[in-house]
């Protein structure tokens, strides 16, 4: 017996030395391998052009569906539809793009590619952030074709060049937000397909549970009440407000308010688990 816990007990206190004597990384550091993991992330992306299907067909594919099966029931006519719709699309294009992050990180712990990673002497959070920082573009991809194919049925923004790309930036800061929660479901789900149903699971009722493509005051009572306490319903009104009036309203503060509780809830907890699990 004691034989057999002594080597066990030597081992990990070699392995407490090699923690001790390892050299704390600098926030320049961070940043930077951050930086390196998303040129990875991109890399990766270019050689396999599939991961933005998603981003180049649903824009399209939803604002056409939508505009024209809606359209006529809801505001009369398509193109008086569109303000409506378009920034619902909008929100709902990013949102579910970001679903995305969490399997793609899954499937990288499955080939055991984040087992390197925790070898080399970087930042936990890199290997976690850099594919994030990726997917930024592949956000600007979706949020920009939503508008494109808006643009092209009709949709002329009263928000202007500037209220559009306000829409857009705060449209990916509340995606990229909304990711560390998928980051997180990653390292916790036992697959890439159980984060997928866990993401749909959570993220479609509130997306469509919202006043993305509906007025809430055509909503029975005890709907109305969630749908006005959605955070998904503050993005798509901060979204129209911008996009159509040009007008930096309250729903853009409790946006972002919401988006900075998300990430300071859930950046750490994907950390923690990543270190827990890797």
């Amino acid at each position: 017996m004691t034989s057999t816990i002594a080597p066990a007990r030597e081992a990990v206190q070699a392995a407490d030395r090699v923690a001790a004597a390892r050299r704390r990384v600098t926030v320049g550091e961070t940043i930077a391998q951050t930086l390196t993991m998303a040129w990875r992330a991109l890399k990766k992306m270019r050689r396999n052009p599939e991961q933005f299907f998603d981003v180049a067909l649903q824009p399209i594919l939803f604002t056409a569906m939508f505009a024209f099966i809606f359209g006529g029931a809801i505001a009369g006519d398509v193109e008086s539809y569109l303000p409506l719709m378009i920034p619902g699309i909008l929100a709902q294009t990013v949102l579910t793009t970001c679903m995305a992050t969490g399997t793609q990180l899954r499937e990288d712990m499955e080939k055991g590619v984040f087992d390197r990673f925790k070898s080399l002497p970087i930042a936990r959070i890199a290997p976690l952030a850099g594919p994030m920082v990726a997917d930024l573009l592949r956000y600007a991809i979706a949020a920009t074709l939503t508008f494109g194919m808006g643009l092209v049925m009709g949709y002329r923004p009263g928000g202007g060049v500037a209220g559009v790309l306000g829409a857009i930036l705060l449209a990916i800061f509340t995606g990229w937000s909304l990711a560390w929660v998928f980051t997180w479901v990653g390292t916790i789900a036992r697959s890439a397909q159980a984060v997928q149903g866990i993401s749909m699971m959570i993220l479609f009722p509130l997306t469509f549970l919202s006043n993305a493509f509906v007025p809430v005051e055509t909503l029975p009572g005890w709907l109305a009440a969630f749908v006005r306490v959605n955070p998904v319903s503050h993005l798509v009104t901060a979204a129209r407000d911008l996009a159509n009036g040009g007008l930096v309203s309250g729903s853009v503060a409790w946006t972002l308010l919401a988006s900075l509780i998300v990430i300071a809830v859930f950046a750490p907890l994907s950390v923690r688990s990543y270190k827990r699990h890797m």
